[in-house]
């Protein structure tokens, strides 16, 4: 059996961490958020979405809110963040979480049934990891998606989601043929 440091599995986790839900249209959505303005997933098209599902509780989902706001304010224009909250957060657990973390991008309620299509739930596998992020293409497909482990802590607590929205905004070409 090999081995690897720490710090090499660490920076490739992205690479092998991601993606169990991945590769398929993004469920359609019309949710609320704090002034009861609907949001639905298609009025995003063209855009870069980073739709997370999250709780305000959540001590992982505090440190991720801050490298959401800057994603929102280093794309803006060419990438949407969106978060989805469940009971039991409710208007009074969201605005304190906004006001603190002083958030620009919406949060959206939602009583299971977007957040439940996204992660695939069933009777036989009915929780949700939390936090879990979805990245959207400008089609409304999931190029990729990342729940918190040890293996995707980069993306919740790092810069690796800025690689990855960099990867989306800026594809390589596709390779010549010889």
């Amino acid at each position: 059996m090999r081995t690897f440091p720490l710090a090499i599995v660490l920076a490739a986790a992205p690479l092998w961490g991601a993606g169990e839900l991945s590769n398929r249209r993004a469920p359609g959505f019309s949710l609320p958020d704090m002034t009861m303005k609907q949001h639905d997933l298609a009025d995003y098209r063209g855009k870069v979405v980073v739709l997370e599902i999250m709780l305000t509780t959540c001590p992982h989902c505090l440190k991720f809110a801050d490298i959401l706001e800057e994603v929102a304010k280093k794309y803006a224009g060419r990438v949407q963040v969106l978060s989805i909250v469940n009971p039991p957060d409710n208007t009074t657990t969201v605005a304190r979480f906004v006001k603190e973390r002083k958030l620009s991008y919406p949060v959206l309620f939602d009583c299971g049934q977007a957040a439940g299509s996204y992660v695939l739930a069933t009777p036989q596998k009915p929780t949700i990891s939390i936090p879990h992020v979805f990245l959207i293409d400008p089609n409304g497909v999931i190029k990729n998606d990342f729940s918190y482990s040890v293996m995707t802590s980069n993306i919740f607590d790092g810069r690796g989601l800025f690689a990855e929205l960099d990867k989306l905004l800026n594809p390589a070409p596709p390779a010549k043929k010889k």
